[in-house]
């Protein structure tokens, strides 16, 4: 019970800290803020709200960072942090009489998130389906079956993430291999977190040679700096990134295997491999409406979507009918606690997730209205070289998200041959792999598997991974430079 008070006394103290030092900066903007009113050519890059934006993201990051000890969900922090730098800026700009182009910025991050959002909801909520359908369960019996043991499951997960990632995305492939290593692992903890960091690593290395595996080669092939066949080039380098750390977290993976089922009959429920097909043909409808109609892939995701409620139409009517016959009841909520309901596997989303997302691109968004990712982009490769400055970029990707990163770089545009754009589009994909939180697959498991994997039992491996990171790099500067 002491020890319950005193973190609970430790925790009150770190949010009192935190809302001081908030009202603080807030007060001390006041006499800048007054300045700023006077210079129509507004810059605020070495202005007191700048330098305020940071330390707000900062507080905000060490908390996410915290998650663990303190349990406060990630997504509050970021929540609160991007509201916070997007008044500061708006408060200075509409003194100067700028309040348009902050209007203007908001509306561009804020629809770059909603993309990022309907493509992720469509994702979960397919997830979910197939649970409910125990199309996992299946794939656990399947798998248990055949007498794996953890080690060799260990190494099927993870391949199967970086085979997958590339027609995928590296995101939806790392919530597959999830619902798989809960149901195939779930009693035992070591080899569930080291499976997450093994699929978090191989998802976002499978997502780096293709252009549809990963949002920041997108942008890259949609910017039009690479042909799409120069992107498969990365295949050597990807995989050395991948098999270095698994070759290493192998011998730390238990012995034994998972316990046996009591049967191995069939427990798929009615219409599961049907979804399975459906999502197949919803990631081919994302992709076609990207490759060939240039439409941006979350429309055919909603698609998607469509497909599956007009499915689920056709299962609740079947089940509910077959309760009825068998059962002999009347319809009622029994019937429809069995009948299949698309609305309730949205509800089940990780909606923390997705929220933090919101903080997480809103935030660094304003950071970059600001300016700072430019003059980031500028010293790196104004004064460091390229090769240095794009393996600079996969480690700054491990701290913020790799896509405002990207961005920057592409809006810089600096001049360099193919084989450099090549490796930060290489780094890029896959430094997200040295933090949890430095991609959406880590983030995304970190909200699925609760204290299972987090950020200090991946920090624990991060040397590993930054091994296979700089072989990567030495590998593709090898072959392609």
């Amino acid at each position: 019970m002491r020890v319950a008070r005193v973190f609970l006394c430790i925790r009150s103290f770190l949010l009192m800290k935190l809302i001081a030092v908030l009202a603080t900066a807030i007060l001390w903007l006041v006499p800048g803020l007054v300045w700023a009113s006077s210079n129509p050519d507004l810059s605020l890059m070495f202005h007191p709200v700048g330098y305020a934006a940071i330390g707000i993201f900062v507080v905000a990051y060490i908390l996410v960072m915290l998650e663990e000890k303190i349990h406060l969900a990630k997504s509050k922090p970021m929540l609160i942090a991007a509201g916070l730098i997007w008044i500061l800026v708006a408060v200075a700009y509409r003194m100067a009489d700028g309040d348009g182009e902050v209007e203007a910025a908001i509306r561009h991050n804020f629809l770059e998130y909603a993309e990022l959002f309907f493509f992720l909801l469509v994702a979960m909520t397919y997830i979910n389906a197939m649970l409910e359908r125990k199309v996992f369960d299946q794939l656990r019996i399947w798998l248990l079956g055949k007498g794996y043991g953890y080690r060799q499951l260990f190494w099927i997960t993870g391949v199967l993430a970086f085979c997958i990632s590339p027609v995928a995305d590296n995101l939806t492939t790392a919530l597959i291999m999830c619902a798989v290593v809960m149901a195939v692992g779930r009693d035992s903890g070591v080899f569930v977190s080291l499976a997450f960091i093994n699929i978090v690593v191989g998802s976002n290395a499978g997502g780096a040679f293709s252009p549809f595996g990963d949002i920041t080669t997108l942008m890259v092939w949609q910017k039009g700096i690479l042909p799409f066949q120069d992107f498969f080039q990365l295949f050597l380098p990807a995989m050395v990134n991948f098999l270095v750390p698994a070759a290493l977290m192998h011998f730390a993976l238990p012995k034994g295997k998972p316990a046996q089922p009591e049967t191995y009959n069939k427990v798929i429920r009615p219409g599961g491999g049907f979804i399975c097909g459906l999502f197949l043909l919803t990631i081919a409808t994302a992709i076609a409406f990207h490759q060939f109609l240039h439409i941006p892939p979350v429309f055919g995701m909603m698609t998607g979507l469509g497909y599956l409620k007009l499915f689920g139409y056709y299962l609740k009517r079947h089940e509910e009918y077959r309760w009825n016959e068998n059962y002999e009841t009347p319809p009622g909520d029994r019937s429809k606690e069995r009948s299949f309901n698309v609305f309730s596997h949205i509800a089940r989303a990780e909606w923390d997730t997705l929220f933090f997302f919101y903080g997480v691109i809103m935030a660094v968004g304003g950071l970059g209205f600001i300016g700072y990712l430019g003059m980031l982009s500028a010293t790196l490769y104004g004064d460091l070289g390229p090769t240095f400055a794009n393996v600079m970029v996969g480690v700054i990707s491990a701290l913020v998200d790799n896509i405002p990163v990207m961005f920057a770089v592409l809006t810089m545009n600096p001049e360099m041959p193919d084989y450099q754009w090549l490796l930060v589009t290489l780094t890029a994909g896959v430094g997200g792999s040295l933090l949890s939180i430095g991609s959406a697959a880590g983030v995304a498991l970190m909200g699925q598997a609760r204290g299972h994997y987090t950020f200090l039992s991946h920090l624990k491996w991060t040397p590993a991974i930054a091994l296979g990171y700089l072989a990567s790099i030495g590998v593709h500067l090898l072959i392609n430079g």
